[in-house]
């Protein structure tokens, strides 16, 4: 049975796909995913809609717009949403475990590795080579966002303006970052509305319980928190997670070093499976495993949430002109943010060497279009190279 609709009948319903396959096949592509995002959709899509032919190429098309409606990462919200299609929420679940899992083990280990006291030099060479790298990653990304962004913008006026007020909110205001781009959508979704909306809830955004947390939760609570924002609010991609987890992280709770921080950033980047994986890191170096795990489930679970809830309801999602207005505004500031927290990132580095690593990377990044992950593991061989040439590198 396939996906294909017949004319004038609607989507015909999901093909009825053991949970076993469903395990065993998102769970290859939860360990062969790496490059981001655009393998696992091709890789999603070769499953699905190529081979199995368990869905129509619309159905797909379809998924993959409605999947970028929502925050969080919208890979990890696509292979939770195919599973679903095959056998509904036990499908979901499955799917989206075994797509999640495979990445989240191997980045607690390379985490364990990595943030240990007791480390070898060259491996902190090679996290510092490649953390070196980081900022010219971020740089990579806003710009291929850029393109799409600008298309679709009704006023070119407001996209210059959201995308401004994102680069200045990552490197100023930190944790509040989230409330800029609620309200960037809030404006935008504002100025498109007839009647204009009542101003008066506008202050109900400033109460968004979002920015430093409530106090006293201790480290286990405030990671919570912290992961659980991430995943919830994270508008535009996995990448959008570097300016909301950076200054929480490094500076309001002092969970890691800049350099550490940027060392998640690039194993995120470098293991298969979704970016957002790079909360485990996080997580790992506040409260170790157990943080780590707890900083995955909780940044994860809007995912889930999300999908199962409004997966039923995704063709009204698409056509909501209000839902499209607050992506149009928000959206932009997400890619200023991204590119702004290349300045943080830059600022972070220690060693002249690294401003060396840091421009190759964004001459063979930006400039020459070469691949993310050849980029970071090069980086982490120039550190390698120069911790055994007695460089410094903590």
């Amino acid at each position: 049975m396939t996906g294909a609709s017949e004319p004038g009948r609607g989507p015909a319903p999901p093909p009825q796909v053991g949970l076993l396959t469903i395990a065993r096949e998102w769970g290859r592509i939860g360990c062969v995913g790496f490059g981001g995002p655009p393998a696992h959709i091709a890789l999603l899509r070769r499953l699905c809609v190529r081979d199995r032919r368990w869905l129509s190429p619309a159905e797909f098309e379809d998924g993959i717009a409605a999947c970028n409606l929502l925050p969080g990462p919208a890979s990890t919200q696509l292979a939770i949403f195919c599973a679903w299609r095959l056998r509904g929420a036990p499908g979901a679940l499955v799917g989206g475990l075994c797509f999640i899992v495979p990445g989240l083990l191997l980045i607690l280990a390379l985490a364990a590795l990595f943030l240990s006291g007791r480390t070898p030099a060259w491996v902190h060479g090679a996290a510092a080579g490649a953390g070196a790298a980081v900022a010219a990653v971020a740089v990579h990304a806003a710009l291929d966002l850029l393109p799409a962004s600008r298309d679709r913008a009704r006023s070119r006026t407001r996209w210059t303006l959201y995308l401004l007020l994102g680069a200045v909110a990552a490197v100023t205001v930190g944790p509040y970052l989230v409330l800029l781009l609620l309200a960037c959508g809030l404006a935008e979704a504002a100025v498109r509305a007839r009647p204009r909306p009542d101003t008066r809830t506008l202050p109900l955004l400033l109460a968004v319980p979002g920015v430093g947390g409530p106090a006293g939760l201790g480290t286990l609570g405030g990671l919570a928190w912290v992961a659980f924002k991430v995943g919830a609010l994270s508008y535009g991609g996995g990448f959008v997670i570097i300016p909301l987890m950076q200054s929480e992280a490094v500076g309001d709770h002092g969970w890691m070093s800049a350099g550490q921080f940027t060392t998640a950033v690039a194993l995120g980047q470098i293991t298969p499976g979704p970016v957002v994986q790079t909360v485990a890191v996080v997580g790992y170096a506040a409260a170790g495993l157990a943080g780590g795990l707890l900083a995955s489930v909780m940044a994860f679970a809007p995912s889930f949430a999300l999908v199962l809830a409004g997966a039923p309801r995704f063709d009204r999602l698409r056509s909501s002109d209000a839902v499209q207005a607050f992506l149009d505004g928000a959206g932009p500031a997400v890619i200023g943010a991204i590119g702004g927290s290349a300045i943080t990132l830059g600022l972070a580095l220690e060693h002249l060497w690294q401003v060396a690593v840091l421009a190759a990377a964004l001459l063979w990044l930006p400039v020459l279009r070469r691949g993310v992950v050849g980029t970071l593991l090069a980086a982490g061989g120039v550190g390698v190279l120069a911790a055994l040439a007695g460089l410094p590198t903590g």
